[in-house]
């Protein structure tokens, strides 16, 4: 039944033209590299810089909890609740939010936007595939990343990494993650990290998301926010909001079922300071319709950006104030996702995987 009331018809037509305002001009594909996300690897062997440095000096340093795209987010999450204990209590927005009906009841032009581009992202999202992932098959995903080094009190880019991430579909606690290579090279494992006084590899969860676990997620968006809110480890270097944000984020980095993803941004849409950023791009340059939310506690604002048929890209992080790190505008991590598909075994690329072109559409090879 078709909706002919003039109200409801003009908000869908305001709605509209919020949306229709923020599409970008035609790609452009001369800009320059941005930032990179370093993989679990190159992470722990920081962990391991910063926990010498503690030991020498009793003062930890601060570090930057990158959130890689791939095990989306397996080995990201890993990673945080190897820096964290414990989790956050009470809801959306307990991490210095005002509640999930801000972003979207607020009255805020910005938050209107944001959550109506959100919803559009949504429904663009259902039109995808379900697929069958076999307990014994592994999800790949390849990215280009960059990622700055903040070991030295600044932010030092580091090169462009073409990466390719093969990840454990297994159920039960694995010792290993997964299969990473970097720039065409020989592929190393991932293995699980284990803390003081745990056994037996890693579970599936927030820590290890495998296809099904992520199938088998909330689809209504606000219990999927308050499961997120209640299962993503605490970061120091983040409000819980911002965590959760960028949470989301990794998951969309990888392969996500379609009800899964829908119900992922409308959730987003939930969390108190998502705007839309119109001049967007990702990691190889690639511009899009981005969203954005700024971490004001170390001045920080992480991007995703889509492509015109809304289709994810990739996602950016950099400085919004002059800091420490470096000057306001500095580019600390950027990803740019280049296909994914289900593989067979670790290590040898899948049959057919989907090519995330960037230019509105994606292509099965």
């Amino acid at each position: 039944m078709t909706d002919t009331h003039p109200s409801r018809a003009g908000a869908d037509r305001s709605e509209a033209e919020d949306v229709a305002g923020l599409l970008p001009p035609p790609p452009e594909w001369d800009l320059a590299h941005e930032r990179k996300l370093h993989h679990k690897e190159r992470l722990m062997r920081q962990i391991d810089d910063d926990t010498a440095r503690t030991a020498e000096t009793g003062t930890p340093a601060r570090r930057r909890v990158l959130r890689p795209a791939f095990v989306a987010p397996a080995a990201a999450l890993a990673l945080a609740g190897a820096l964290t204990a414990g989790l956050t209590p009470g809801g959306p927005g307990a991490g210095g939010g005002t509640g999930t009906k801000t972003a979207q009841a607020g009255g805020n032009t910005h938050a209107r936007q944001a959550s109506a581009l959100l919803g559009r992202i949504s429904d663009a999202a259902l039109d995808g595939r379900t697929l069958h992932v076999r307990d014994d098959q592994f999800v790949y995903v390849k990215t280009e990343e960059r990622g700055a080094d903040e070991t030295s009190g600044k932010a030092v880019m580091g090169p462009p990494v073409l990466t390719e991430v093969w990840s454990s579909q297994d159920p039960g606690r694995v010792q290993r993650l997964g299969v990473v290579r970097e720039n065409g090279g020989r592929p190393a494992h991932i293995n699980a990290y284990l803390g003081d006084g745990e056994k037996g590899g890693t579970p599936v969860g927030i820590d290890r998301a495998t296809y099904k676990w992520l199938a088998a997620l909330p689809t209504d968006p606000d219990a999927l926010l308050e499961y997120l809110y209640a299962k993503t480890p605490k970061d120091k270097d983040l409000s819980q909001d911002q965590a959760v944000f960028e949470g989301i984020g990794s998951f969309a980095s990888g392969l996500l079922p379609p009800k899964t993803a829908a119900a992922l941004y409308r959730a987003a849409a939930r969390i108190p300071g998502v705007v839309t950023a119109p001049d967007a791009h990702d990691g190889k340059g690639r511009t899009g319709i981005g969203i954005a939310r700024e971490d004001k506690k170390y001045a920080e604002r992480s991007e995703w950006v889509f492509d015109k048929d809304l289709h994810f890209l990739g996602s950016r992080t950099y400085l919004t104030e002059d800091t420490a790190v470096g000057r306001k505008g500095t580019l600390l991590a950027s990803t740019a996702v280049l296909a994914l598909g289900v593989a067979d075994k670790e290590g040898v690329r899948p049959a057919e995987v989907t090519e995330v072109t960037g230019d509105g559409g994606t292509e099965e090879s």
